[in-house]
């Protein structure tokens, strides 16, 4: 067997043992995403107890009534008429991140349509419980969601 040979011999045999493991490597970093900007359909973290946060209001998406936004599992939504709205922003059914529809002023799961009213209740499945509400508290434009 020559030098050449045995090298690629090698390299045929090290890539056969270790492509299944990389293949399942990139399938797992797929499949979940943990950004919160919840445009995608991504799972989001659940809040943890005592975690109170806060917002500047002043820029971005809540700046205009009926944007939103998602942070540390929570969806921030300003409404039409400028009051402002938190609730989980896991989908109840399969975790999938939320959307708000400010004209109907309403949660939306972008995956099978299962609806939420600004408290969190559904309206609409397959989702098979509410939403987890929170309290906010507006000062200026700082906003503190009350987890």
């Amino acid at each position: 067997m020559t030098r050449k040979e045995f090298f690629a011999r090698v390299g045929f045999g090290a890539a056969t043992v270790l492509l299944p493991a990389c293949i399942a490597g990139l399938a797992t970093s797929c499949s979940s995403d943990d950004s919160n900007t919840g445009g995608s359909g991504s799972s989001t973290p659940t809040p943890t107890a005592s975690s109170n946060f806060t917002v500047d209001t002043s820029t971005g998406p809540l700046a205009t009534n009926g944007g939103f936004i998602v942070m540390k599992g929570i969806i921030i939504a300003r409404t039409t008429t400028g009051t402002f709205l938190a609730v989980s922003s896991s989908c109840t059914h399969e975790g999938v991140t939320l959307g708000y529809d400010n004209s109907g002023n309403v949660f939306v799961c972008p995956r099978h349509n299962s609806q939420f009213t600004s408290t969190g209740t559904v309206i609409s499945g397959p989702a098979p419980s509410n939403l987890k509400q929170y309290q906010t508290t507006l000062s200026g434009t700082t906003l503190t969601v009350i987890v």
